[in-house]
């Protein structure tokens, strides 16, 4: 029998507005770790969408895979649930201390006992998972469902309950390994998304604000900075992460600014002279109200670390 490896997942493009139709199926936007769940030999190997290894972060998941069919791969996502049992990034970030469940939702399947289906069909792929895959497998292993209802009742749905988005998959579509074709969209309903972190404010024990910005092309343009979000514990293990990363030269093409602006969120060059740069590695998930006419966030709040997102992708998204 053939031994399975670590295959590049499919990645999903962004859209302001879903497609409707038959044709397409929807799911939650799950706010988690995208993982490969792969067994061969006989051992469960969980791999991040950037092939690091997720075993000795999760064990609970990895023993909890070990009955999946063996020379399988699964596409799913590690999602930590809060108090109400909604997706939770923040709660994600903070698993190990706050003892919230973690969960593996599994939505897709590349290989099944040895055998490649990423050229089936979606619809058939799914069943193979609920004929082969799920009858062997129990919590925390969960399989992300269909959402069965129209994309006006679930977008307003999604928005009431504070969730991230939604996903729409074509149901005819192959697995596309590595691609962003379309075949598979995401729209996010509340406003949120990744952010490189380019500096800090002094202030206190540790710091004030995070200084963040996002690529457009290869400059690194400044959108807001936030002191919202932060446990002095979670300050004190961010500064650590950020010491080694100092650097002189202010990241950001776009500063110094000439305005504070109407909200205040300007970076001027006197404001400037209050902040520590980083080289521009870290990238973190941060929520906020709107973007400003000045293009800064209103009330911006740091959600927690992308581990699984690198830098340089990262751009402005609606």
């Amino acid at each position: 029998m053939p031994k399975v490896a670590f295959i590049d997942p499919m990645r999903l493009l962004r859209t302001e507005k879903l497609p409707e139709g038959p044709d397409w199926q929807y799911e939650l936007k799950l706010d988690g770790y995208r993982a490969l769940a792969i067994k061969t030999a006989g051992k469960v190997h969980l791999r991040s969408r950037n092939d690091n290894d997720f075993n000795a972060r999760y064990p609970g998941i990895v023993t909890a895979l070990s009955a999946m069919p063996d020379e399988t791969v699964l596409d799913g996502e590690v999602v930590a649930l809060d108090a109400e049992g909604r997706p939770s990034f923040n709660t994600l970030q903070n698993y190990g201390s706050a003892g919230a469940p973690l969960h593996f939702f599994i939505f897709d399947l590349l290989v099944l006992k040895g055998k490649e289906v990423m050229g089936e069909p979606l619809a058939k792929r799914r069943a193979l998972i609920e004929k082969h895959v799920l009858p062997k497998l129990a919590d925390p292993i969960r399989y992300s469902p269909i959402l069965d209802a129209s994309l006006k009742d679930l977008i307003a749905s999604v928005k009431a309950q504070g969730l991230e988005g939604l996903v729409a998959k074509r149901r005819g579509s192959a697995y596309q390994s590595g691609e962003r074709s379309g075949a598979w969209m995401k729209m996010r309903v509340n406003a949120g998304q990744e952010f490189v972190i380019g500096g800090y404010t002094l202030g206190g024990a540790t710091f004030d604000a995070l200084v963040f910005g996002y690529y457009d092309g290869d400059k690194l343009i400044y959108a807001a900075r936030t002191r919202n979000g932060f446990t002095p514990k979670l300050r004190a293990e961010l500064l650590k992460r950020f010491k080694p990363l100092e650097t002189k030269e202010c990241p950001f093409t776009n500063l110094p600014e000439k305005k504070a602006g109407r909200w205040g969120a300007g970076l001027t060059a006197a404001k400037m002279e209050g902040c520590r740069w980083l080289k521009p590695l870290l990238v973190g998930q941060f929520e906020f109200v709107q973007w400003t006419e000045e293009a800064h966030l209103r009330h911006s709040r740091f959600v927690g670390l992308r581990e699984d997102k690198k830098a340089n992708d990262v751009k402005r998204e609606g």
